[in-house]
């Protein structure tokens, strides 16, 4: 049975994408949009009886919330996007959870207030708080890339993924990243990786 990932490109389902295609992993998309209330199937709501995405059907266990789901993929397939050890997979955690504490509220309202909601419903001031709360986490961020090329040292992992995914809107809707070197030259790798390209299409390679 092969894995089946509920959602669209354009939605958090993207980081879910970018996860099985970086592993290897074959799956089948399952287009759920909640604009189209036709495409939200009962198989869906067993999967994720909050009716958001994305969503995950693994050989009938069922898994909702994008950090989990990627970082239960990293501990199921291994290879070099998982921890190979506990201090690892602690720091994988940390970063996935920080990253939707600390980045991700605000990058949505940026998004939403740039790109999303009809002209005539955004509000620059309230950009431009979302661009400035942003700052801080984003100094953190620099400080921990300040002496390595990716989170957990020398190779892109997991915790890479769930962070840059959280931020891939972020050129844009034009964060402002003048101020961390680092956190742009690393960003631009992982979002460079052909993985993230495809996984824009929703589909295996």
């Amino acid at each position: 049975m092969t894995l089946k990932i509920y959602g669209i490109p354009g939605s958090r389902a993207y980081r879910t994408f970018w996860m099985a295609l970086e592993m290897g992993v074959p799956f089948e998309s399952e287009p759920v949009f909640y604009a189209k209330p036709e495409s939200i199937t009962p198989e869906f709501l067993k999967a994720n009886p909050n009716n958001r995405v994305p969503a995950i059907d693994d050989e009938g266990l069922t898994l909702y919330e994008s950090m989990a789901i990627n970082l239960y993929l990293a501990r199921k397939h291994g290879g070099p996007l998982a921890p190979t050890n506990l201090a690892e997979e602690g720091k994988a955690l940390q970063w996935s959870f920080w990253a939707m504490s600390e980045l991700e509220a605000n990058s949505l309202q940026l998004a939403m207030h740039r790109m999303f909601l009809p002209e005539g419903q955004r509000d620059p001031a309230k950009a431009e708080a979302a661009n400035a709360a942003l700052q801080k986490p984003l100094a953190v961020l620099e400080q921990a890339l300040a002496d390595q090329p990716y989170l957990l040292g020398d190779r892109f992992t997991v915790a890479d993924l769930n962070v840059a995914a959280v931020l891939s809107w972020a050129r844009t809707v034009k964060i402002d990243l003048g101020a961390f070197p680092k956190v742009e030259q690393w960003l631009t790798a992982c979002l460079g990786r052909p993985a993230a390209g495809q996984a824009r299409k929703g589909k295996a390679a």
